[in-house]
């Protein structure tokens, strides 16, 4: 028999579980001593030391026991002494720890909340709190009570609450009203909220469905979704037919919100040869400017006479390389016309797959150049590519984001950046270049000084960039740069079958079991996911004497249940379960615990000495409640804090995609393959890009058909100009016409 409905009072004291789904459980106390544990989803996103009003039935689960099942949950301050001392200890309230929340409870008992929200002068009656800490409370106090109303807010509108302190920290005082008067606006202001969340809030409360800031989102979301997938522009008309159906609105009336756009300077629409005709294409208007901007500068590189020293140029195509790095026997000839390449043209690139002696080459270059007199300077992408370039050459490297933070800096201090106070460098190389997505690259592009050098080297077999953009590929499509691609092998052992399976893939081959690449085949996908914790935690550290770290488990997309988000959830399980003597924190479904795994997924200037970046490795080393803030001790070497609010920043590394590990290598790499991943991640670039991340073994787990189509199936395309507007623009034509989004010239 069913029990009855209940309401109860409780004070959450922690969260042992949450999922994707929402659901949620969590341990809680009534008073001093009785605890209950309450399940359901909409306890998704609850914090410990809030008080809850809980409305469910109670029932008995045959392991876990007695539970409350909630079917709703409203947020209230409490009102007990223990309850008070419980949420101001438990680091809600920024700047009160659990010794001043005992300190200041004690003293103003059942009137704590009212002091500190009426007569915060009092405040300065406790011991330890000065002026300056009663304002810091004061303001943290009023913050949290402003996230709590948009907390009830978003719940009352069927978005999840833990949104609040996002929302809030992006819109601040105007955040209410821009919830109920403008959500679309979210789309745009706050990161990692999008058009489908804004239309949730929209819907309740009442904005109708033609109403133009609908409209205006709906046309931006589409072109959003086209920069995921790579694209720097998208069809006019794609663009309209797509909006259209989202929204189910007139094409006549996306025309005129698309040309409002336009006049707004949010969008470019521009008129490029297609098929022997003209097409409209639309750009996000910085996508645009990124694009033509890096035209524009690889041009003038182009065009500009060198500046290398003279004795580095080795110009003479019959006087022999030689100097450090040069072994007795020279050069293989590919590797030769690759450093005369480099030494003698002010744009250059060098490609080649696994084993075919890009770093060797890149290596040889360098020590050659330095020997000469020449500045070189040394760049990747990510971090673990930079360190790799640095142990490869022997000498300094860095990532390209702090390669231009370092000049930023330089202009917060008075310095000019761009042209005017370029990089201070004869040669500049960048590896990984495949990586560059259009802004990173127009940006490196305009720090770099005309007569300098640049050597892209990367393999664009790869995949491509994470953000939009191909520029590798394009650059090689334009003949006019000089490049070079090494296509002799020369690394067979160890590791000679992971160099040969990877380029049978690249061939379009299957590939083929034996030495360091093993294909474990499983024919239910159900299956799989346990099949690679066995592997990676169990069969290779055994088999090998391994540390489990040293096992790195790569997804080719997030979502299914080989994916990377419910692998890495399971691997944290096992790797670094909860501990009752050790700090947690719940964001949303995810836990971070000490010892924690975790990878930076954005870039963020203001952390630690230089900045945190893209695909920076780390360790949580302390989970500060009271603070309300993680430490996470980098693999550079420096320790940094992250808010809790800042989490979305980081990511669990158990298990990351093949997107992610790009630039990395690891010593053991385990992939599952499934067919529930679907032809836009089960691409040939994708299944390439996995097996060169491993340096000695990497195993395959997985259904065979998912590995006949990764191998089979190429990907599509990406939508650029980069290669036209080199090519128009080195040929020296007419700019092409930029129109409006009704077909009329426009001028910008």
């Amino acid at each position: 028999m069913e029990e009855p409905g209940v309401v109860v009072e409780a004070v959450v004291e922690c969260v042992l579980y949450a999922d994707a789904t929402g659901f949620t459980v969590a341990r809680m106390a009534t008073g001093e001593q009785e605890q209950l544990t309450a399940t359901g989803p909409s306890l998704w996103g609850v914090q410990p030391g809030e008080t809850l009003r809980l409305h469910g039935r109670w029932t008995r689960h045959r392991q876990y026991g007695s539970q409350l099942v909630v079917t709703e949950c409203e947020r209230v301050l409490p009102a007990q002494v223990h309850a008070i001392r419980r949420y101001l200890g438990s680091g809600l309230v920024r700047g009160i720890g659990p010794r001043l929340a005992q300190a200041i409870v004690d003293h103003f008992a059942q009137d704590t909340l009212q002091v500190i929200a009426t007569t915060p002068q009092r405040l300065l009656e406790v011991h330890h709190i000065g002026p300056a800490r009663r304002d810091a409370i004061v303001a943290a106090w009023a913050e949290q009570q402003a996230i709590r109303e948009v907390m009830v807010f978003l719940h009352q509108a069927g978005v999840s609450p833990a949104l609040a302190t996002r929302i809030h920290k992006a819109l601040g005082e105007q955040t209410l009203t821009v919830l109920r008067k403008d959500p679309y606006r979210l789309a745009e202001a706050v990161p990692g909220i999008g058009f489908v969340t804004a239309e949730t809030i929209a819907r309740a409360v009442g904005i109708d469905a033609s109403d133009p800031k609908r409209l205006r989102a709906g046309l931006l979301h589409t072109l959003e979704r086209a920069q995921a997938q790579g694209h720097c522009h998208v069809p006019q008309e794609h663009v309209i037919g797509q909006a259209a159906r989202l929204l189910e609105a007139e094409p006549a009336e996306l025309h005129q919100v698309l040309d409002t756009l336009r006049a707004d300077r949010k969008v470019v629409v521009e008129l490029l040869a297609h098929a022997g005709t003209h097409r409209a294409v639309v750009f996000p208007t910085w996508l645009h400017h990124a694009e033509v901007n890096l035209a524009g500068d690889l041009m003038r590189l182009l065009k500009a006479p060198s500046q290398l020293p003279g004795q580095a140029r080795w110009s003479h195509p019959h006087t022999p390389l030689a100097g450090p790095g040069i072994p007795a026997g020279g050069l293989h000839p590919d590797q030769e016309q690759a450093v005369r390449m480099a030494l003698t043209h002010t744009v250059s690139l060098l490609t080649g797959g696994p084993g075919c002696g890009k770093s060797f080459t890149v290596a040889t270059l360098v020590a050659l150049a330095r020997s000469a007199g020449a500045t070189v300077t040394l760049a990747a992408p990510t971090g673990r590519a930079a360190q790799r370039l640095a142990q490869l050459t022997g000498q300094p490297a860095m990532t390209v984001h702090r390669l231009l933070r370092t000049r930023t800096a330089a202009k917060e201090e008075g310095a000019l950046f761009g042209s005017d106070d370029p990089l201070q460098a004869d040669l500049i190389v960048i590896d990984e270049a495949s990586m560059l997505d259009v802004h990173l690259a127009a940006r490196l592009a305009r720090a770099v000084p005309s007569g300098c050098h640049l050597l892209l080297v990367g393999d664009v077999d790869q995949l491509p960039s994470v953000g939009p953009g191909s520029v590798l590929r394009d650059l090689l499509s334009v003949p006019v740069i000089a490049r070079t691609r090494l296509t002799q092998v020369f690394r067979q052992a160890p590791g000679g079958s992971l160099v040969i399976n990877a380029h049978r893939i690249r061939a379009g081959q299957l590939p083929s079991n034996g030495g360091e690449f093993w294909f474990v085949a499983v024919e239910r996908a159900e299956d799989i996911p346990d099949q690679v914790l066995d592997i990676a935690l169990r069969r290779l550290p055994e088999k090998f004497g391994l540390d489990s770290g040293q096992v790195q488990v790569l997804c080719p997309g997030r979502r299914t249940a080989a994916g990377a988000l419910a692998l890495s959830r399971a691997l944290q399980a096992r790797c670094n379960p909860a501990r009752p003597d050790a700090a947690q924190h719940w964001v949303g479904d995810r836990v971070f615990r000490l010892g924690d795994r975790v990878m930076a997924i954005r870039n963020n200037y203001d952390k630690g000495p230089a900045g945190v970046f893209n695909g920076s490795y780390g360790t949580v080393t302390g989970v500060l409640s009271d603070q309300r803030r993680l430490e996470v001790s980098l693999e550079e070497g420096t320790t940094v804090g992250y808010d809790f609010d800042e989490l979305d920043e980081l990511l669990h590394a158990y298990a990351i995609t093949v997107h992610r590990a790009q630039g990395s290598e690891y010593p053991y790499v385990v992939v599952p393959l499934t067919t529930a991943a679907g032809k836009g991640m089960l691409q040939r670039n994708l299944l390439y890009t996995a097996i060169t991340r491993a340096q000695k073994m990497i195993v395959l787990v997985g259904q065979p058909e998912a590995l006949q189509m990764a191998v089979r199936h190429t990907g599509a395309r990406r939508n650029t100009a980069l290669a036209r507007r080199l090519a128009d623009g080195l040929a020296e034509p007419a700019p092409p016409p930029v129109l409006s989004s009704s077909g009329q010239l426009a001028c910008f």
